[in-house]
């Protein structure tokens, strides 16, 4: 699958469609759709399913480094305002401020970023690292690239932060919501 493939195939689904058409007038620094919404419409693209099958929220990441809760909160609102015709929850993300809620919400220690494709980079497995950019130019961030998606291969990802039973919880929806899923297993499960 080509990155020009990979785009088609997500906009498919229409929420994507509409957040990659409408988030580059927002001006948001760093801005990325990212995860669960581009994968999962790839599975159900290449399973028959519709293509909003299973995806629970559509995660758009960026990064200011105005990192005070007051600046993520306005962002969210306006976000929310633009979008809020689509049916479906949207998570909006300042990365620059991850560090700071991280290990109180997981248990697991989160470093400070640099940029929203290093969150992308910290994702639980590596079919998830994936984003599309959101600045008017549709660009694929695919780190490994797309052979564990394409083959719908769920692997863990060795990042700092991997947590084997958050891991395990995600995987295990996914799999029920898309039974032709390969899970493998975390290692210190």
């Amino acid at each position: 699958m080509t990155e020009a493939d990979f785009i088609a195939c997500i906009r498919e689904n229409p929420v994507n469609a509409a957040i990659l058409d409408r988030m580059p007038s927002l001006g948001l620094p760093d801005a990325w759709l990212v995860s669960g919404s581009l994968f999962q419409t790839v599975w159900n693209h290449l399973t028959g399913q519709a293509p909003d099958h299973g995806i629970k929220d559509y995660d758009i990441f960026y990064f200011d480094p105005d990192t005070s809760y007051e600046a993520e909160d306005a962002q969210i609102r306006r976000v929310g305002q633009v979008l809020a015709d689509l049916d479906a929850e949207i998570e909006l993300r300042n990365q620059a401020r991850v560090h700071l809620w991280y290990e109180d919400h997981f248990g697991v220690f989160y470093p400070p970023l640099r940029s929203s494709c290093e969150g992308i980079d910290r994702f639980l497995a590596v079919a998830c690292k994936v984003g599309v950019s959101l600045d008017g130019k549709e660009r694929l961030y695919a780190p490994d690239g797309l052979d564990d998606l394409i083959r719908m291969r769920v692997r863990p990802n060795p990042s700092g932060n991997f947590s084997a039973q958050h891991y395990t919880l995600k995987s295990a929806r996914w799999h029920a919501m898309w039974p032709e899923v390969h899970v493998v297993p975390a290692e210190n499960e």
